[in-house]
């Protein structure tokens, strides 16, 4: 997990995940909608889950 992942997954977390399919992509826009730290949270967490 880089910086500049967790950087970008704070300030807009749906380009924080955007080579990890457009699924993991659709998750963290709808639950960056319903409230920032619900989408940062799940950002952080798929980010978190390399391999």
């Amino acid at each position: 997990m880089s910086l500049i992942r967790v950087l970008l997954s704070i300030i807009f977390p749906p380009l924080a995940v955007a080579d990890k399919g457009c699924g993991s992509i659709l998750i963290v826009f709808l639950l960056t909608l319903c409230g920032w730290v619900p989408g940062v949270i799940a950002a952080l967490i798929i980010i978190n889950k390399q391999n």
